[in-house]
């Protein structure tokens, strides 16, 4: 496994279109190890291979649940928390439900900025796993959320772009300042 960068917008890689992955290779296998460290060392919950900039249709997620079932706080220390780790190869949504449910999102190419994004509460997947089986299942909740944003980074969509135009553009002025002050430091 190998940590690799994460791509931080403006980079223009974040708007490519994806290309699928034609078959499951040793390689491709590779490139979900290495997401997940990348991912677990941001730390984050998801990661699509276009934010290391590798632009195939393959994307990590896992919400990571403590013990008790609760989602797990970043700086929880006192319980590890336990892994599910799940793997999406060449996504494909359908059938989005006509409730919303809103979650403040945040993404680990766009640093240190959150903001609330309305989506299809329930959606149904098709997708392959890391060993090349076909998946085909309903998912709703967090999940759904998640695997929502990730693939919208498949379509070089970020999650920016769901939000009106004055939240997007101040996003994109903090993000600017970050960047400047990191530079004079």
């Amino acid at each position: 496994m190998a940590l690799r960068d994460i791509i931080i917008l403006p980079d223009t890689q974040l708007r490519l279109v994806s290309k699928p992955v034609e078959k499951v290779t040793p390689e491709i296998r590779q490139l979900v190890d290495d997401m997940f460290q990348t991912m677990y060392d941001a730390p984050g919950i998801g990661l699509a291979a276009i934010q290391i900039g590798v632009p195939k249709r393959v994307l990590v997620i896992d919400l990571q649940e403590r013990e008790d079932g609760a989602d797990a706080p970043e700086d929880d220390a006192n319980e590890a928390p336990v892994r599910n780790p799940r793997v999406f190869i060449n996504p494909e949504l359908y059938e989005p439900s006509e409730d919303y449910s809103v979650y403040n999102e945040g993404c680990l190419s766009v640093p240190d900025y959150y903001a609330e994004v309305e989506r299809p509460a329930r959606i149904h997947a098709r997708w392959l796993d890391e060993h090349g089986q076909a998946h085909d299942e309903p998912i709703e909740g967090m999940l759904a959320t998640c695997l929502q944003h990730e693939m919208d980074h498949l379509e070089g969509v970020l999650f920016i772009d769901h939000l009106s135009r004055l939240k997007r553009e101040m996003a994109l002025k903090k993000l600017e300042k970050a960047r400047r002050q990191k530079r004079a430091a």
